[in-house]
């Protein structure tokens, strides 16, 4: 048989992989490989620009265009999407309170003001006012902060009690400086047009290294402002949006009725071959991930109608129905991971965004369509390239035909592929037969679990968390690393970066724009790997081994993008170790590391499959 050059090509949920080889007299050499980013959901034909991209990129590398590749082999990629169910979805509408709460870098004074709210500008009109009143300064950024002092100054010389204060500007210490009489001030709040005028309300400055105590306590704003016991339930999520900050302004504005919404987590009815149980989301994630082991194997989920895991689900498959342009009743789950998460919730009344941080559960979904999908996608690449189109095989089968090229390695194996959507694992036994299992939840819903638990709302950003050891930059010279050791450096960091916490990526330090503790940080990210990883493996292990035990493996290696990771093969190495189990990442052909096994396998077997010998 003659030269022919066959390139696989791996769709995945984050990136798309490709390898090229050449194959002639039965004798195969790789020549190159690529990775670009997914274009659009995996197994969709959004996804050609970016095999179009990636097959050029590697064609180049090895010295071809992409016409002179004679076959393309696709992986049967299946669409994982996962998004969040929470516990409680509740919108409070707070019509008799308004908050600031936030963290400036530099308050005024400390201690706790209670009074009413007036402009800078109405406070020489003291003379005219009751003077046993307590007040609270508005003070906008038109007015200049000696200017400000002054006035307060003169007021309180002219029996005015001046409680607190509210700046717009970072001018905090510069006015409480020049005060003869200290008062708690808070600054930095650029929406000080929104704070209502003649209202009761109430101040709270922390000292350097300390948190407010009054205002982040329901009982404490009963207290401030006199409230009934059910006024008290109503204003609790201020309490606790306010829990950790330093600084807080609460401004009680009586203008009506408190108007609340719930919208019910909802139940899960999950559908088995023989049966079908229904488990509440508010149970808990290992309540329904027990649901899911009694049920044995699951055909389809539904969610209860009219709830959050209800209109998760449904919207869930009324994408992939757009996208693979099929009817929403004929997608179904074929698996989902739930794990306990971390949800902040808006709470309205706030004037700085405020959220409260409400426990909930994060759902992975693995939506199962049928395979024209994936075959629209050959189709419509064939077409654009003009050359042959197969659609290779299962992910997992060949994830261990590539894992195969690792060093060391021989039949029998297990691999553990952890890519972004979905974690994979598969078993070649002696002779060469492949068991295989292919679960929700991986490195993108590790991703979604640092977003939402920090409070984020850029994936981007939670993306590089994910990825890289923060540290804390704690002089121009010297950094304090996540593991406790100090960094010394001979060149300044940046002069931005100074006293924050930084992601320690490969292109420099990015500082975090938030106040969170490196600590906690770290605590949030390592948990998030361990919840989704650490879970997934175990599942998966169990059902490609035929006892259900894990005890019986000797030998994992470990494939796909997430085997790269700098914590993730330790937590699986660690917890395969209780079991006895030798675990690794691989070495794809000796040189690529965890990467690009999927697209090498798929090369490989086009042998098996008649495409070159």
């Amino acid at each position: 048989m003659g030269k022919r050059i066959v390139a696989g090509v791996d769709i995945g949920n984050s990136s798309t992989e490709v390898a090229i080889a050449i194959i002639e007299g039965g004798q195969m050499q790789f020549l190159a490989q690529h990775l670009v980013k997914t274009t659009g959901v995996k197994g969709t034909v959004e996804n050609v620009r970016g095999i179009r991209f990636a097959l050029q990129e590697a064609a180049g590398k090895a010295g071809l265009t992409v016409s002179q590749i004679d076959l393309i082999r696709l992986n049967d990629a299946v669409p994982v999407i996962g998004d969040l169910a929470m516990d409680l979805i509740s919108e409070t509408i707070i019509t008799e309170s308004s908050m600031i709460g936030h963290n400036p870098d530099s308050p005024g004074g400390a201690g706790l003001g209670v009074g009413t709210t007036i402009g800078i500008e109405q406070l020489l009109d003291m003379d005219t006012a009751r003077t046993d009143d307590a007040y609270i300064v508005v003070i906008g950024k038109g007015f200049d902060f000696e200017w400000a002092a002054g006035r307060i100054n003169l007021a309180m010389s002219r029996g005015a009690s001046v409680t607190g204060a509210i700046v717009q500007k970072d001018d905090g210490v510069l006015i409480h400086n020049r005060l003869q009489h200290k008062i708690p001030i808070v600054d930095e709040v650029s929406l000080i047009e929104k704070v209502p005028l003649n209202k009761k309300a109430a101040v709270e400055v922390a000292l350097p290294g300390h948190v407010i105590r009054t205002l982040s306590n329901p009982y404490g704003l009963s207290t401030v402002f006199s409230l009934t016991p059910d006024e008290t339930i109503q204003i609790a999520p201020v309490a606790k949006a306010l829990v950790g900050n330093r600084s807080a302004v609460v401004i009680r504005t009586a203008q009506g009725e408190v108007v609340e919404r719930k919208i019910e987590a909802g139940r899960m009815i999950l559908i088995g071959t023989q049966n079908r149980l229904e488990v509440s989301v508010n149970d808990g994630a290992d309540a329904i991930m027990d649901a899911y082991e009694r049920l044995g194997s699951v055909t389809d989920v539904q969610g209860e109608t009219g709830t959050n895991v209800g209109g998760m689900l449904s919207g869930l498959r009324q994408d992939l129905a757009e996208l693979t342009g099929q009817t929403p009743g004929e997608i179904s789950i074929s698996d989902f991971l739930a794990v306990d998460a971390v949800i902040p919730s808006s709470i309205s009344g706030s004037m700085a965004g405020e959220l409260a941080m409400e426990s909930g559960v994060a759902l992975a979904s693995m939506v199962k369509t049928d395979k024209s999908s994936i075959h629209r996608v050959a189709r419509s690449l064939e077409q654009e390239l003009g050359i042959a189109i197969e659609v290779g095989g299962v992910e997992a089968e060949m994830a261990i035909r590539g894992a195969l090229t690792t060093p060391g390695t021989r039949k029998p194996i297990v691999i553990l592929d952890m890519g972004g959507g979905s974690t994979d694992a598969a078993m070649m036994d002696a002779s060469g037969n492949i068991t295989s299992t292919h679960l929700a939840g991986a490195g993108d819903m590790v991703t979604m679990l640092i977003n939402s638990e920090l409070a984020l709302g850029d994936k981007e950003l939670a993306e590089k968390i994910k990825k890289n050891p923060l540290g804390k930059v704690l002089s121009l010279f010297h950094m304090q690393l996540e593991d406790g050791t100090m960094l010394f450096s001979e060149a300044p960091f940046p002069p931005h970066t100074f006293g924050r916490v930084v992601i320690r990526g490969e292109d420099g330090l990015t500082p975090l724009p938030t106040r969170v503790s490196m600590e906690k940080i770290r605590e949030i990210r390592r948990s998030a790997k361990r919840r989704v990883f650490v879970t997934n493996v175990l599942r998966a292990l169990k059902r490609i081994v035929p006892t259900r035990n894990v005890k019986h493996l000797s030998f994992v290696v470990m494939v796909g993008g997430s085997a790269l990771d700098f914590e993730i093969p330790q937590m699986v190495t660690e917890e395969l170790g209780k079991y006895g189990i030798v675990a690794g990442f691989a070495n794809i052909r000796g040189t690529e590391g965890p990467r690009n096994a999927v697209a090498t396998g798929l090369v490989l077997s086009s042998i098996k499959n008649g495409g070159a010998t």
